[in-house]
Protein backbone atom coordinates (compact mmCIF):
# COMPACT_ATOMS: atom_id res chain seq x y z
CA UNK A 1 0.00 0.00 0.00
CA UNK A 2 1.14 3.69 -0.23
CA UNK A 3 3.06 5.01 2.52
CA UNK A 4 2.31 8.47 3.08
CA UNK A 5 4.47 10.62 5.82
CA UNK A 6 1.54 11.15 8.26
CA UNK A 7 0.80 6.94 8.20
CA UNK A 8 4.29 6.50 8.91
CA UNK A 9 4.50 8.94 11.55
CA UNK A 10 1.34 6.56 13.23
CA UNK A 11 3.55 3.54 12.98
CA UNK A 12 6.77 5.31 14.41
CA UNK A 13 4.72 6.76 17.38
CA UNK A 14 3.41 3.50 17.79
CA UNK A 15 6.21 1.31 17.62
CA UNK A 16 8.85 3.68 18.51
CA UNK A 17 8.05 5.96 20.91
CA UNK A 18 5.13 3.58 22.52
CA UNK A 19 6.37 0.15 22.30
CA UNK A 20 10.09 1.70 22.50
CA UNK A 21 11.17 -1.05 19.78
CA UNK A 22 14.21 -0.36 17.80
CA UNK A 23 15.53 -1.44 14.36
CA UNK A 24 15.75 -5.35 14.31
CA UNK A 25 12.61 -5.75 16.38
CA UNK A 26 10.90 -8.68 15.74
CA UNK A 27 7.18 -7.87 16.01
CA UNK A 28 3.54 -10.06 15.66
CA UNK A 29 1.07 -8.17 14.55
CA UNK A 30 -2.34 -9.42 16.00
CA UNK A 31 -4.51 -8.82 13.06
CA UNK A 32 -8.70 -9.02 13.53
CA UNK A 33 -10.74 -9.93 10.45
CA UNK A 34 -12.08 -6.58 8.75
CA UNK A 35 -15.51 -8.27 8.47
CA UNK A 36 -16.04 -7.97 12.05
CA UNK A 37 -15.90 -4.07 10.79
CA UNK A 38 -13.72 -3.38 14.02
CA UNK A 39 -10.25 -2.68 12.55
CA UNK A 40 -9.85 -2.33 8.82
CA UNK A 41 -7.39 -4.48 6.63
CA UNK A 42 -5.46 -1.44 5.56
CA UNK A 43 -4.16 -0.58 9.25
CA UNK A 44 -2.54 -3.89 9.32
CA UNK A 45 -1.10 -3.12 5.81
CA UNK A 46 0.27 0.13 6.82
CA UNK A 47 1.85 -1.10 10.00
CA UNK A 48 3.44 -3.67 8.02
CA UNK A 49 4.51 -1.11 5.60
CA UNK A 50 5.72 0.86 8.90
CA UNK A 51 7.96 -1.68 10.71
CA UNK A 52 9.23 -2.44 7.45
CA UNK A 53 10.77 1.23 6.68
CA UNK A 54 11.98 1.15 10.04
CA UNK A 55 13.84 -1.83 9.83
CA UNK A 56 11.72 -3.67 12.22
CA UNK A 57 10.51 -7.34 10.96
CA UNK A 58 7.05 -7.90 11.19
CA UNK A 59 4.88 -11.17 10.95
CA UNK A 60 0.78 -10.90 11.07
CA UNK A 61 -1.36 -13.34 12.36
CA UNK A 62 -4.84 -12.96 11.68
CA UNK A 63 -7.70 -13.76 14.21
CA UNK A 64 -11.66 -14.22 14.84
CA UNK A 65 -13.52 -12.22 17.44
CA UNK A 66 -12.40 -12.28 20.93
CA UNK A 67 -14.63 -14.94 21.87
CA UNK A 68 -13.33 -17.32 19.30
CA UNK A 69 -12.14 -20.58 20.88
CA UNK A 70 -8.15 -21.19 21.02
CA UNK A 71 -6.88 -17.52 19.69
CA UNK A 72 -5.28 -16.82 23.23
CA UNK A 73 -3.26 -20.26 23.11
CA UNK A 74 -2.35 -19.30 19.00
CA UNK A 75 -1.17 -16.12 20.07
CA UNK A 76 1.43 -17.71 22.31
CA UNK A 77 2.29 -19.69 20.23
CA UNK A 78 2.97 -17.79 17.56
CA UNK A 79 4.88 -14.95 19.65
CA UNK A 80 7.10 -17.33 21.17
CA UNK A 81 10.13 -15.97 19.28
CA UNK A 82 8.89 -12.39 18.83
CA UNK A 83 9.54 -9.23 21.04
CA UNK A 84 6.33 -7.69 20.67
CA UNK A 85 2.95 -8.35 20.34
CA UNK A 86 0.95 -5.61 18.62
CA UNK A 87 -3.26 -6.26 18.88
CA UNK A 88 -5.23 -4.83 16.05
CA UNK A 89 -7.44 -7.02 18.21
CA UNK A 90 -9.95 -7.07 20.60
CA UNK A 91 -8.42 -9.48 21.89
CA UNK A 92 -5.83 -7.77 23.20
CA UNK A 93 -8.11 -5.72 25.86
CA UNK A 94 -9.01 -9.47 27.63
CA UNK A 95 -6.85 -9.85 30.57
CA UNK A 96 -5.17 -6.92 29.87
CA UNK A 97 -4.83 -6.20 33.76
CA UNK A 98 -3.71 -10.00 33.84
CA UNK A 99 -0.03 -9.85 35.10
CA UNK A 100 2.14 -10.86 32.21
CA UNK A 101 5.67 -13.14 32.97
CA UNK A 102 7.03 -13.72 29.58
CA UNK A 103 8.65 -10.01 29.23
CA UNK A 104 7.58 -8.90 26.43
CA UNK A 105 5.88 -5.45 24.99
CA UNK A 106 2.73 -5.94 24.29
CA UNK A 107 0.31 -2.61 22.54
CA UNK A 108 -3.33 -2.60 22.58
CA UNK A 109 -4.39 -0.21 19.55
CA UNK A 110 -7.30 1.63 19.78
CA UNK A 111 -6.59 3.28 16.55
CA UNK A 112 -9.23 0.88 14.54
CA UNK A 113 -8.04 2.30 10.64
CA UNK A 114 -5.11 3.20 8.70
CA UNK A 115 -6.96 6.86 8.55
CA UNK A 116 -6.88 6.97 12.67
CA UNK A 117 -3.35 6.20 12.80
CA UNK A 118 -2.30 8.63 10.32
CA UNK A 119 -4.65 11.59 12.46
CA UNK A 120 -3.92 13.60 15.09
CA UNK A 121 -5.60 10.77 17.19
CA UNK A 122 -2.18 8.45 16.17
CA UNK A 123 0.85 10.58 15.23
CA UNK A 124 0.25 12.54 18.13
CA UNK A 125 3.63 12.05 20.29
CA UNK A 126 2.52 9.36 22.75
CA UNK A 127 5.24 10.48 25.28
CA UNK A 128 3.23 14.00 25.69
CA UNK A 129 -0.03 11.99 26.39
CA UNK A 130 1.59 10.06 29.03
CA UNK A 131 2.97 13.46 30.65
CA UNK A 132 -0.67 14.74 30.70
CA UNK A 133 -2.07 11.41 31.96
CA UNK A 134 0.05 11.73 34.72
CA UNK A 135 -0.85 15.47 35.25
CA UNK A 136 -4.60 14.62 35.56
CA UNK A 137 -3.56 11.94 38.01
CA UNK A 138 -1.79 14.12 39.99
CA UNK A 139 -5.07 16.81 40.04
CA UNK A 140 -7.64 13.54 40.93
CA UNK A 141 -5.46 11.33 43.21
CA UNK A 142 -4.11 14.46 45.15
CA UNK A 143 -7.89 15.40 46.05
CA UNK A 144 -10.16 15.34 49.44
CA UNK A 145 -13.60 15.46 47.03
CA UNK A 146 -14.19 15.42 43.99
CA UNK A 147 -17.90 15.80 42.51
CA UNK A 148 -19.41 14.62 38.95
CA UNK A 149 -22.15 15.96 37.24
CA UNK A 150 -23.85 16.60 33.72
CA UNK A 151 -26.58 18.03 31.87
CA UNK A 152 -28.54 15.30 32.33
CA UNK A 153 -28.69 15.13 36.42
CA UNK A 154 -25.59 13.22 37.17
CA UNK A 155 -24.45 14.09 40.75
CA UNK A 156 -21.84 12.05 42.09
CA UNK A 157 -19.20 12.94 44.79
CA UNK A 158 -16.61 11.51 47.21
CA UNK A 159 -13.63 11.24 48.68
CA UNK A 160 -10.58 9.33 46.72
CA UNK A 161 -9.89 6.20 48.60
CA UNK A 162 -7.45 4.29 46.62
CA UNK A 163 -4.23 6.88 45.93
CA UNK A 164 -1.48 4.27 44.85
CA UNK A 165 -0.06 4.62 41.01
CA UNK A 166 -0.82 1.86 38.68
CA UNK A 167 2.30 0.33 38.48
CA UNK A 168 3.27 -3.04 35.55
CA UNK A 169 1.35 -5.84 37.24
CA UNK A 170 -1.74 -3.85 37.10
CA UNK A 171 -2.14 -2.87 33.40
CA UNK A 172 0.55 -5.18 31.57
CA UNK A 173 -0.54 -4.60 28.28
CA UNK A 174 0.29 -0.54 26.78
CA UNK A 175 -2.80 1.14 25.54
CA UNK A 176 -2.13 2.89 22.44
CA UNK A 177 -2.88 5.99 22.02
CA UNK A 178 -3.16 6.86 25.62
CA UNK A 179 -6.70 8.36 26.37
CA UNK A 180 -7.30 8.08 29.72
CA UNK A 181 -6.21 8.73 32.90
CA UNK A 182 -5.99 5.98 36.21
CA UNK A 183 -9.46 5.13 37.35
CA UNK A 184 -10.67 6.73 40.63
CA UNK A 185 -12.10 3.88 42.54
CA UNK A 186 -15.35 4.68 43.06
CA UNK A 187 -15.95 3.32 46.88
CA UNK A 188 -15.85 6.42 48.35
CA UNK A 189 -18.64 8.06 45.72
CA UNK A 190 -22.11 8.67 46.20
CA UNK A 191 -25.16 10.26 44.46
CA UNK A 192 -27.44 9.75 41.26
CA UNK A 193 -25.64 9.36 37.65
CA UNK A 194 -28.04 9.92 34.62
CA UNK A 195 -28.02 6.39 32.17
CA UNK A 196 -28.78 7.08 28.51
CA UNK A 197 -28.34 6.09 25.32
CA UNK A 198 -27.05 2.67 26.54
CA UNK A 199 -24.87 0.45 28.73
CA UNK A 200 -21.92 -0.62 26.90
CA UNK A 201 -19.52 -3.24 27.59
CA UNK A 202 -16.11 -2.52 29.06
CA UNK A 203 -14.21 -4.99 26.79
CA UNK A 204 -13.35 -7.20 29.56
CA UNK A 205 -14.34 -10.60 28.57
CA UNK A 206 -16.95 -10.83 25.40
CA UNK A 207 -20.17 -11.30 25.47
CA UNK A 208 -23.87 -10.69 23.51
CA UNK A 209 -25.64 -8.66 23.68
CA UNK A 210 -22.83 -6.53 24.64
CA UNK A 211 -25.45 -3.56 24.97
CA UNK A 212 -28.67 -2.64 25.82
CA UNK A 213 -30.11 0.64 24.73
CA UNK A 214 -31.79 3.06 27.49
CA UNK A 215 -34.87 4.45 25.24
CA UNK A 216 -35.38 7.30 27.97
CA UNK A 217 -33.06 8.28 30.54
CA UNK A 218 -33.09 6.81 33.98
CA UNK A 219 -31.29 7.17 37.23
CA UNK A 220 -28.63 4.87 38.86
CA UNK A 221 -28.61 5.55 42.64
CA UNK A 222 -25.32 5.20 44.33
CA UNK A 223 -23.97 4.69 47.57
CA UNK A 224 -20.40 4.33 48.39
CA UNK A 225 -18.89 2.72 44.75
CA UNK A 226 -22.60 0.47 44.86
CA UNK A 227 -26.21 0.45 42.87
CA UNK A 228 -28.44 1.18 45.28
CA UNK A 229 -31.32 1.17 42.66
CA UNK A 230 -32.80 2.63 39.92
CA UNK A 231 -35.42 5.28 39.31
CA UNK A 232 -36.76 5.90 35.57
CA UNK A 233 -39.35 4.63 33.70
CA UNK A 234 -40.86 1.07 34.47
CA UNK A 235 -39.83 -0.62 31.39
CA UNK A 236 -36.50 0.54 31.20
CA UNK A 237 -35.41 0.30 34.44
CA UNK A 238 -36.53 -3.56 34.48
CA UNK A 239 -34.61 -3.77 30.79
CA UNK A 240 -31.43 -2.38 32.84
CA UNK A 241 -31.73 -4.55 35.46
CA UNK A 242 -32.39 -7.67 32.91
CA UNK A 243 -28.96 -6.81 31.53
CA UNK A 244 -27.28 -6.54 34.94
CA UNK A 245 -28.69 -9.87 35.76
CA UNK A 246 -28.03 -11.41 32.56
CA UNK A 247 -23.64 -10.01 32.30
CA UNK A 248 -23.29 -10.94 35.95
CA UNK A 249 -25.04 -14.47 36.50
CA UNK A 250 -22.93 -15.33 33.05
CA UNK A 251 -19.39 -14.56 34.72
CA UNK A 252 -20.70 -15.10 38.62
CA UNK A 253 -19.86 -11.34 39.36
CA UNK A 254 -21.51 -8.70 42.14
CA UNK A 255 -24.12 -7.18 39.94
CA UNK A 256 -24.24 -4.00 41.63
CA UNK A 257 -20.64 -3.26 42.14
CA UNK A 258 -19.01 0.02 40.76
CA UNK A 259 -15.57 -0.45 40.16
CA UNK A 260 -14.36 2.91 39.15
CA UNK A 261 -14.35 6.06 36.51
CA UNK A 262 -12.45 8.23 34.36
CA UNK A 263 -12.65 10.53 31.91
CA UNK A 264 -10.89 10.97 28.29
CA UNK A 265 -8.34 13.13 27.67
CA UNK A 266 -7.01 12.86 24.01
CA UNK A 267 -9.03 16.07 22.15
CA UNK A 268 -8.12 13.64 18.77
CA UNK A 269 -10.22 10.88 19.71
CA UNK A 270 -12.99 11.36 16.68
CA UNK A 271 -15.60 8.33 15.76
CA UNK A 272 -17.19 8.88 11.98
CA UNK A 273 -19.73 6.07 12.35
CA UNK A 274 -23.40 6.50 14.01
CA UNK A 275 -22.90 4.86 17.60
CA UNK A 276 -26.87 3.32 16.69
CA UNK A 277 -24.79 1.15 14.17
CA UNK A 278 -23.03 -0.66 17.02
CA UNK A 279 -22.84 0.78 20.31
CA UNK A 280 -20.51 -1.54 21.71
CA UNK A 281 -18.20 -0.85 19.24
CA UNK A 282 -19.11 3.51 19.56
CA UNK A 283 -17.95 3.68 23.08
CA UNK A 284 -15.37 1.12 22.84
CA UNK A 285 -13.64 3.65 20.54
CA UNK A 286 -15.43 7.03 21.57
CA UNK A 287 -14.31 6.95 25.48
CA UNK A 288 -10.78 7.98 25.26
CA UNK A 289 -12.90 12.16 24.21
CA UNK A 290 -12.84 14.42 27.03
CA UNK A 291 -16.40 14.91 25.62
CA UNK A 292 -17.05 11.47 27.76
CA UNK A 293 -16.49 10.39 31.42
CA UNK A 294 -17.13 6.44 31.74
CA UNK A 295 -17.96 4.31 34.80
CA UNK A 296 -17.10 0.71 35.12
CA UNK A 297 -20.15 -1.64 36.43
CA UNK A 298 -20.78 -5.38 37.22
CA UNK A 299 -17.97 -6.19 38.69
CA UNK A 300 -15.65 -5.55 41.60
CA UNK A 301 -12.29 -5.50 39.93
CA UNK A 302 -11.12 -3.36 37.12
CA UNK A 303 -12.34 -2.41 34.42
CA UNK A 304 -16.01 -4.37 35.14
CA UNK A 305 -18.21 -5.69 32.32
CA UNK A 306 -20.99 -2.80 31.52
CA UNK A 307 -20.18 0.79 31.55
CA UNK A 308 -21.94 3.78 31.39
CA UNK A 309 -20.85 6.22 29.18
CA UNK A 310 -21.64 10.10 30.42
CA UNK A 311 -21.33 13.12 28.03
CA UNK A 312 -20.09 16.47 28.80
CA UNK A 313 -19.52 16.34 31.98
CA UNK A 314 -18.20 18.63 34.22
CA UNK A 315 -15.40 17.52 37.49
CA UNK A 316 -14.23 19.70 40.23
CA UNK A 317 -11.90 18.69 42.56
CA UNK A 318 -12.01 20.38 45.89
CA UNK A 319 -14.36 22.77 44.30
CA UNK A 320 -12.11 23.65 41.47
CA UNK A 321 -13.16 22.55 37.60
CA UNK A 322 -10.72 19.84 35.49
CA UNK A 323 -13.12 19.26 33.18
CA UNK A 324 -16.23 21.33 32.52
CA UNK A 325 -18.74 20.09 29.80
CA UNK A 326 -16.81 17.80 28.46
CA UNK A 327 -13.68 20.30 28.49
CA UNK A 328 -10.65 19.27 29.97
CA UNK A 329 -9.24 22.28 30.92
CA UNK A 330 -5.54 22.43 30.00
CA UNK A 331 -5.01 25.93 30.02
CA UNK A 332 -6.50 26.84 33.53
CA UNK A 333 -4.99 24.77 35.44
CA UNK A 334 -0.89 25.50 36.18
CA UNK A 335 -0.20 21.91 36.51
CA UNK A 336 -1.86 20.80 32.90
CA UNK A 337 -0.74 24.29 31.65
CA UNK A 338 3.07 23.63 31.68
CA UNK A 339 2.08 19.78 29.74
CA UNK A 340 1.24 22.38 27.13
CA UNK A 341 4.12 24.56 27.06
CA UNK A 342 6.10 21.28 27.61
CA UNK A 343 4.63 19.84 24.57
CA UNK A 344 3.30 21.98 21.97
CA UNK A 345 1.44 18.64 20.10
CA UNK A 346 -1.08 19.22 23.56
CA UNK A 347 -1.37 22.87 22.41
CA UNK A 348 -2.47 21.94 19.01
CA UNK A 349 -4.96 19.29 19.92
CA UNK A 350 -6.66 20.83 22.68
CA UNK A 351 -7.31 24.25 20.07
CA UNK A 352 -8.69 22.67 18.07
CA UNK A 353 -10.73 19.56 19.00
CA UNK A 354 -12.95 16.60 17.92
CA UNK A 355 -16.32 16.85 18.09
CA UNK A 356 -17.15 13.93 15.66
CA UNK A 357 -18.37 11.62 18.31
CA UNK A 358 -20.89 9.14 16.64
CA UNK A 359 -23.95 11.57 18.31
CA UNK A 360 -25.87 14.55 17.79
CA UNK A 361 -25.38 16.96 20.64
Amino acid sequence: MTMTESLLAGCRNMLQTCAGLQAGARLLIVSEDPKLGWYDAALTDGLVAGARNLDMKATVLPVGAPDTPGEGDRIDVASADQDAVIYLARIGDIGRFDAATDGKIRVMSYARTADMLASDYGRADHRALLVLKEAVNDILLGADRIEVTCPLGTKLAGKVTGRDRENAAEVTVRRFPMGVPQPVIAVGFSGRVALARYLTSTGSRPYDPAWFEIETPAFAVVENGRIAGLDGEEAVVEGIRKHYRFVSEKFGIDADAIHSWHAGIHPGCTYDFDASEDPDRWSNNVFTNPRFLHVHTCGAYPPGEICWMILDHTVEVDGRALWRGGRLLVEELPGLRACLEDWPVLAELFANPSDRIGIAS
